[in-house]
């Protein structure tokens, strides 16, 4: 496995002057996240803090229990009973066969920097994965993209959800999912590995009672021997070891939500993007309902209700509900990270690039329940080349570092116009120009003579040009009929390296690469110590 890095272009302005610790930017957080003095200085401050690690890895235990959790998860949960242990933390939704690439490359780097700290610090430092279970948008995580030979097709499992479900509670249908499993195992190549592929899948899924375990049984079966501990935000089980926080919350919710709001008017000011809107009413806390998640938000006199006027409770009734029926409540993208951070000892946060963004404006969150906001570290990003794909690079001299950031399709545009001499396109313009031109008296006769013949001579001369774009995409076509072999491996640069125009990580699905090359390259990339201070990491498999 060779790893290469490289530099993202035309990234969000935020995450970039983050990464390049620009002053404007860096006052939104409490550590500079490259610092090997901030995580000393953060490992100090959490030995001040109280955490009930008993309960905490009580919980854990049973979670990972119903889902077969390897032998290394549980040495971590035994270890995170020390006093002195803390976490390097981060987490996604519950996507099928763990959703786009992005979700493996951020439990890697959480078990990469887990490792890189444990060796500075001397400290047990543990890796937790944090699945978003609490999440309702089930559109969001219900499907997979796999290539084509000149796209990504998306394919969807055809189970639909009405309610607006917490990803936890929603129930696995075993028809629906196995025509889905069974609908992707019949586009892909068979291989030496995909019958056990296939088999491991299936006994994931059938030993599922929801996409969260089917989630937590794949991710077991990549990574092992990691000892990466998973939590699922939705489970009962963790609701009720936040009791006491939600309390918290609900007690500090207006220094939370007008905190947080301020903070992102301060940041739009100076001109960068965060994709979360927020209001000074904002409860950020969900009520469940009748199986469905209800956003709250806290009127003038103090009660709460549903933003769609769904439910009305008392303050009291809303502590009462925490105390008696955590079960009830849930977290939204404000609360979650404070309520992780209350929960856990946690060394670094890990997060994506919006993940950064948003987290630019909790400070105030945090600060309003009496703690600091941990190091907020970006995630390691990775593109994967195969070796068909690295034999199309050389083949055609295509800079690695280009591909990524801009793809290749003008470059495979200019190779097929280069393959007629002069190029058919440059011959075509040059006609039509001509023709334009040669046309012009008869055009102005025609207009001086009658205005309806003016008209007549116009389009007379779209058709002319019709005519010669015609003849142009019929020998445009002619040559890619005829370089069929060599613009399909352009085709095969682009969907690897910049599928949909993005970076791979956002598009593809991991099943394709696992299926060709075995789950070992991410065991191994998993081992290896990438530097978290570069953009981004082309890795050769």
């Amino acid at each position: 496995m060779q790893i290469d890095p490289i530099k993202l272009q035309n990234q969000n302005a935020l995450i970039d002057d983050y990464r390049n610790n620009k002053g404007s930017i860096t006052q939104h957080f409490e550590y500079n996240p490259y610092s090997d003095a901030a995580y000393k200085s953060r490992l100090q401050a959490l030995q001040n803090r109280n955490f009930d690690r008993e309960l905490l890895t009580d919980t854990l235990f049973e979670i990972n229990q119903q889902w077969d959790a390897p032998e290394s998860t549980y040495v971590n949960i035994e270890r995170l009973k020390k006093d002195d242990s803390v976490v390097v933390i981060g987490g996604q939704q519950a996507g099928l066969l763990t959703g786009p690439m992005y979700t493996i490359n951020k439990i890697i780097s959480i078990i990469q920097f887990a490792k890189q700290q444990e060796l500075k610090l001397e400290k047990p430092v543990i890796p937790v994965f944090w699945i978003a279970g609490e999440d309702h948008d089930f559109d969001e995580i219900n499907h997979i993209y796999l290539p084509e030979s000149s796209s990504m097709k998306k394919y969807k499992l055809l189970q639909r959800v009405a309610e607006k479900k917490s990803v936890s509670d929603i129930p696995i249908d075993e028809t629906y999912a196995n025509q889905w499993v069974n609908r992707l195992f019949e586009q892909i190549d068979e291989t030496q590995y995909t019958k056990n592929l296939h088999q491991i899948i299936r006994g994931c899924l059938e030993n599922s009672s929801t996409y969260v375990d089917f989630f937590a049984r794949v991710i077991y079966k990549l990574f092992d021997d990691e000892g990466i501990v998973l939590a699922d935000s939705g489970s009962p089980k963790m609701r009720r070891l936040e009791r006491d926080h939600f309390l918290t919350l609900i007690e500090n919710q207006t220094e939370i939500s007008t905190g947080v709001y301020e903070a992102l008017q301060q940041i739009k000011q100076k001109s960068y993007s965060v994709s979360l809107d927020v209001e000074p009413t904002d409860a950020h806390l969900f009520y469940h309902k009748d199986n469905e998640r209800i956003l709250l938000v806290r009127k003038d006199n103090g009660d709460w209700e549903g933003k769609q006027n769904e439910i009305l409770l008392t303050n009291q009734e809303l502590k009462n509900i925490a105390r008696n029926n955590p079960e009830l409540l849930s977290n939204n993208v404000v609360t979650r990270p404070v309520m992780q951070e209350l929960l856990f000892p946690t060394l670094a946060f890990i997060g994506g690039p919006g993940e950064v963004g948003y987290w630019s404006i909790l400070k105030p969150a945090f600060k309003a329940v009496g703690i600091n906001m941990p190091p907020v570290l970006p995630r390691l990003s990775f593109t994967f080349i195969d070796r068909n794909v690295e034999k199309s690079l050389r083949k055609y001299a295509i800079d690695e570092q280009d591909a990524v950031n801009h793809g290749v399709e003008e470059i495979k545009a200019n190779w097929l116009a280069s393959q007629s001499n002069p190029p058919v396109q440059q011959v075509a313009d040059e006609i039509k120009q001509a023709v334009d031109k040669a046309h012009s008296p008869l055009r102005e006769i025609a207009r001086d003579t009658r205005a309806d013949l003016g008209e007549l001579a116009d389009k007379n001369l779209y058709y002319l040009q019709c005519d010669i774009e015609y003849l142009e995409g019929r020998i445009t076509k002619a040559l890619e009929e005829k370089y069929k072999k060599e613009l399909a491996e352009y085709d095969l640069i682009q969907i690897a390296m910049r599928p949909n125009q993005g970076l791979q990580e956002r598009t593809w699905n991991p099943l394709p690469l696992i299926n060709e090359y075995g789950p070992y390259f991410i065991k191994q990339l998993a081992k290896e110590s990438c530097s978290f201070e570069e953009d981004h990491h082309l890795v050769h498999i």
